[in-house]
């Protein structure tokens, strides 16, 4: 039976099935972040031109506004209880395409297409892109089994929960080819070829990604179309029925709205983070501007540990925002984007690698911050009625403002002397706004 004094009829989950729930995005975070944070080394050293980065950096977003929407209409309607349900089988099918596309990417410059060659970089370019799609069908499903499963007074612990094996996951992805390196492998290879230590991190967060993944596929039991119509009040026909985008849109309660305002700062923020951070550090630390040197090369591993610092950071700080009462999301999510800002701001002074790792940790915080409070208080305002559909054009708050920074770079860019540290100043400006932006919004909850 519901405990129906939890929140629109659904029952109260045992920990155990919220972690299971969650526990596959460990290793999708893990694919994600050594894409993130490996991909402008890799184009930089097979020979792309850092004015030309923003390329590059427009397939991961642009993937995701189509492919999440697409996911979330379909599988509202998907019932394959042989496969694990409405979810699972969109799990199943993004894990074995980003498996094989992992295995791919970083050999992009090893099939002997020639440094800067256009082949090389269009083999790393569509690689990502394939990354990406799958890696968006692998995602998708855990956000939406959420909103499907969880009641709202455990939904702020579930998706900290989620935050939580997100950062741990990306934690893993960081230290990585830190690791390697220090075990002996390889760090540098001939010009234009990607050192062994990134190529086998790659292949390392592939095998994580397929062991996570069977843990939810084979541990969870998503609720038949006739429970999860009872637990929503809802009935089995409006459950099974399409819904228009834009006049889904058009009825989407004023928090979805609010949110991606919000959204829009902090995403367009992150993006020069991944784009830059290398070039960044090696620029203000290494003083390299060389891609294929191995000072170049290590301000790549150094900030692959500061984006470990940044997950660490966020991993603690999502395990606090988690236990905040409803009343103090907003507080708590504002503060958390200012403590943000300062650390991208603060990146652009610091010419001291570990001083740097203070400046990481206020990243972690803001990230804490995106990945708790967006989705809780979105879901949270929606009823059952297309909650996948709802949170996959939710997910154009993410892919937007990565795709508009992408396409501003190319001016901005030079106007800020061509300089990648420079690019940190503009990204805190951003986060700060994003912070002021909190402020407009509303908590809601459905019927």
């Amino acid at each position: 039976m519901a405990d129906k004094t939890s929140g629109k009829g659904l029952p109260t989950l045992s920990k155990n099935l919220i972690w299971m729930i969650n526990f596959g995005f460990l290793g999708v975070q893990t694919a994600f972040t050594l894409q993130s944070s490996q991909m402008s080394r890799i184009f930089q050293t097979i020979g792309a031109d850092p004015n030309n980065l923003g390329w590059f950096f427009i397939l991961p977003p642009l993937a995701g506004l189509i492919v999440q929407p697409i996911v979330g209409y379909y599988s509202d309607r998907t019932w394959k209880p042989r496969l694990g349900g409405r979810r699972l089988p969109y799990l199943i099918l993004g894990t074995l395409i980003a498996v094989i596309v992992m295995l791919l990417l970083p050999n992009s410059g090893s099939f002997g297409f020639g440094y800067g060659s256009l082949m090389a970089l269009w083999f790393g370019a569509i690689t990502v892109a394939f990354l990406d799609l799958s890696s968006n069908v692998a995602m998708q499903p855990f956000k939406m089994m959420i909103g499907d499963m969880v009641n709202d007074k455990q939904k702020s612990y579930a998706y900290g929960i989620q935050s939580f094996l997100s950062n741990t996951g990306a934690v893993l992805a960081a230290i990585f080819p830190f690791l390697l390196t220090w075990l002996g492998i390889a760090n540098t290879a001939n010009k234009g070829v990607v050192p062994q230590s990134v190529v086998i991190s790659f292949y390392a967060g592939a095998i994580l990604l397929i062991i996570t993944s069977l843990f939810t596929v084979f541990r969870v039991k998503e609720y038949d179309p006739a429970t999860y119509a009872m637990y929503h009040g809802i009935s089995e026909k409006e459950n099974s029925e399409g819904g228009n985008w834009i006049t889904l849109l058009k009825n989407a309660p004023k928090a979805f709205w609010t949110v991606t305002l919000v959204q829009f700062f902090c995403w367009f923020a992150f993006q020069y983070l991944w784009t830059y951070s290398a070039g960044a550090i090696a620029q203000n630390v290494w003083h390299t501007a060389n891609a294929s040197s191995a000072a170049y090369q290590a301000a790549g591993n150094w900030y692959g540990v500061l984006a470990a610092v940044q997950s660490i950071a966020a991993v603690a700080c999502s395990y606090v925002l988690a236990k905040l009462p409803n009343r103090f999301h907003k507080s708590g999510y504002a503060v958390s984007l200012i403590l943000g800002a300062l650390g991208f701001v603060s990146v652009f002074f610091v010419h001291n690698q570990y001083i740097l790792i203070v400046s990481y940790i206020l990243v972690g915080i803001a990230w804490a911050g995106m990945n708790t409070y967006p989705l809780t208080i979105v879901t949270n305002a929606l009823s059952g009625n297309h909650m996948g559909t709802y949170l996959g054009l939710f997910n154009g708050s993410i892919c937007l403002p990565q795709i508009v920074a992408s396409l501003l770079s190319f001016g901005l860019f030079p106007l800020l002397g061509s300089s990648q540290a420079n690019m940190f100043l503009l990204a805190g400006a951003v986060m700060l706004l994003g912070a002021f932006a909190v402020g407009t919004i509303k908590e809601t909850f459905a019927e």
